[in-house]
């Protein structure tokens, strides 16, 4: 991804809220699986991580990217954004290089 591409997907995330939390559990199953899910639903996703979690917050990011198959778009603070394009429909254009 180029980081055209990333400011791009950058500035669609800005006004986004977070719909996924990682709190003291860490990086379960179950949060896997609600970033696929989501991933799969909206192909960008914002998620936060409490102030709770066992791990700091790019760790928790690259885990969970690594897991559903997604590349970490940002992190800043507590916030991470990942991004994945839908194999059938996306929703998403990334702007072309040149």
């Amino acid at each position: 991804m180029t980081s055209k591409q990333r400011a791009y997907l950058r500035g669609l995330a800005n006004h986004m809220e977070d719909i996924l939390h990682v709190g003291k559990g860490g990086v379960s199953d179950t949060v896997c699986k609600q970033a696929d899910d989501a991933l799969t639903a909206r192909e960008l996703i914002q998620g936060r991580v409490l102030p709770t979690a066992p791990e700091p917050v790019r760790t928790v990011a690259e885990t969970i990217a690594a897991a559903v198959g997604a590349e970490v778009v940002q992190v800043i603070g507590r916030v991470f954004v990942l991004y994945r394009r839908h194999p059938e429909e996306p929703k998403i254009i990334l702007p072309r290089e040149r």
